[in-house]
């Protein structure tokens, strides 16, 4: 990884995601597939400036797609689920 801004491509917003983050305040990100737990962490702690607990990842395997006789396959992604300390949070849409 070259720089830190280039770990996290996108917050992760559905709704169960968002139910995580009520119950556990633990944040939902899409991360770069080579990225690790300690520069998903330091990533975060810098472009959010929060106090970053633990990092949980998984990776989704990519699903086959079919439009009529014509098969592709989805690439797959890595998820980074990041807690954060009592009493911190990010603010994905401000002013909304």
């Amino acid at each position: 990884m070259a720089s830190l801004e280039n770990v996290i491509r996108k917050p992760l917003i559905t709704e169960k995601s968002s139910v995580i983050t009520e119950k556990e305040n633990r944040y939902g990100f899409v991360v770069e597939l080579k990225a690790n737990k300690n520069q998903i962490k330091s990533a975060v702690e810098k472009l959010y400036d929060v106090k970053v607990l633990n990092v949980k990842t998984n990776i989704t395997p990519g699903k086959v797609k079919r439009a009529g006789n014509k098969t592709k396959k989805t690439s797959k992604i890595k998820k980074a689920y990041v807690q954060l300390a009592e009493g911190q949070k990010i603010e994905f849409f401000k002013g909304v």
